[in-house]
């Protein structure tokens, strides 16, 4: 049932420099993510789940192919009155393009959201997660919250790449940092014994509590500190100064959540889901994760051996040796092939047997340890292995990022080739 106190702001803006090449044409949110899905469907899903039928998206970095999949993907029906709606950064009378930060994005699209229900929620279009949004926004109203956020404990390695938080015993936000630098400050900001205490689930390494960046606000008070702040910023600014005149409290959320923002976190979070009980589950058919409907075929094998591997529709395997590894929409593997440990993203598009373009990977390859963006070709006698142990480096047009080898997207390795 749609709640219509509710109005969701996904902010998809991100250019994700982190995850390059991944990111080199598209934004982090349109970056194709378990076989067939892409990032924004994980926030799109998680709302459209828990009856949140008005949806904004606000875009800005290489937004095209993200525009497309959000138009292809999310017709809403006339009789729910719901809506998944693009806001792209534009010139205007009121601004001069770019969005300057997340709370910036906002406050120039203010006029879209006069009509809006009279709670906010902010999500990030980058993250994967699985969240009871309804839990979320009753703790909010249970507590007469300004602002709620949702939180999860971190280990104090990740404190600096988090906003981190001080809580009370009653989960009122007392202080707030973005991804502080300064030693001591992150020592300051750790969790008191007496709260680690209460804590459901105690695990001796996580010491910090971290924001997700999915906050909840009243919508007069997120109106009012965006006029009353000229910050740019959320995290870094908008939070911190709201907690001095607001009513702000932190959700402890106990689920998965992860911020694959950099090629190893996307990396280990695919080959998470080949375990028999992963972490993140795309089979809830509950609470589904929605995505543009291809009515391609079912995936073909040939004498394949599959093991702990996701394989989607489509697909063309032959006699080949997958392991651990995740092989997208499309995709057309060849005989006496071996991946380990591979993410292949797949194609947009057969290939043409006529002559014209040819995608997948060839006969004969050997390929370990890593992802491979969509529509390449990769002949055959190919072995992509990272044979001299290469941590980060660029060779031939290839990309290694922390020991992970990279293919971009539309790539052509010749027969033959060894890494």
């Amino acid at each position: 049932m749609s709640d219509p106190r509710v109005t969701s702001i996904i902010l998809a803006g991100g250019q994700g420099s982190r995850l390059y090449p991944l990111t080199a044409a598209r934004s982090k949110p349109a970056v194709p993510i378990g076989g067939k899905f892409r990032l924004i469907d994980i926030p799109v899903s998680n709302c459209l789940n828990h009856g949140i039928r008005h949806i904004w998206v606000l875009t800005q970095f290489a937004s095209e192919s993200l525009h497309r999949h959000i138009f292809q993907t999310y017709r809403l029906d006339y009789f729910s009155k719901g809506f998944v709606s693009v806001l792209a950064a534009a010139q205007s009378n009121e601004g001069a393009g770019w969005y300057q930060g997340t709370a910036d994005a906002v406050r120039n699209n203010l006029r879209h959201f006069s009509h809006a229900g009279e709670t906010i929620l902010l999500l990030s279009g980058d993250h994967l997660y699985r969240m009871d949004f309804e839990k979320f926004i009753n703790f909010h109203y249970e507590n007469r919250a300004d602002l709620t956020l949702s939180v999860v404990p971190v280990p104090r390695s990740q404190a600096n790449e988090l906003g981190i938080l001080k809580m009370d015993p009653r989960y009122r936000v007392l202080d707030f940092v973005e991804k502080p630098k300064d030693e001591a400050q992150i020592d300051d900001f750790a969790i008191p014994p007496e709260l680690r205490e209460k804590a459901k689930r105690h695990e001796a390494e996580k010491t910090h509590v971290g924001s997700m960046g999915i906050y909840l606000f009243n919508k007069k008070v997120l109106m009012d500190v965006l006029e009353k702040f000229d910050y740019n910023d959320f995290g870094k600014q908008i939070i911190p100064a709201a907690i001095n005149s607001c009513n702000v409290y932190a959700y402890p959320f106990t689920g998965y959540w992860e911020d694959i923002g950099t090629i190893r976190a996307f990396f280990d979070a695919h080959i998470a889901l080949t375990t028999a009980k992963p972490p993140f589950n795309f089979y809830d058919q509950d609470k589904p994760i929605f995505t543009r409907a291809r009515f391609l075929p079912a995936a073909k094998f040939s004498g394949s051996l599959i093991d702990s591997s996701i394989v989607c529709e489509g697909s063309i395997i032959g006699d080949a040796a997958i392991s651990e590894s995740v092989i997208g929409v499309r995709s057309v593997v060849g005989d006496k092939t071996k991946l380990s440990r591979v993410i292949m993203m797949g194609t947009d598009y057969y290939s043409d047997e006529s002559g014209g373009e040819v995608f997948g990977i060839g006969k004969n390859c050997k390929i370990r340890n890593a992802i491979i963006d969509k529509d390449v070709h990769i002949g055959d006698d190919v072995r992509l292995e990272n044979m001299d142990g290469i941590r980060d480096g660029e060779r031939d047009g290839i990309i290694i990022k922390d020991g992970i080898i990279v293919v971009p997207k539309r790539v052509k390795v010749p027969d033959g080739y060894v890494l």
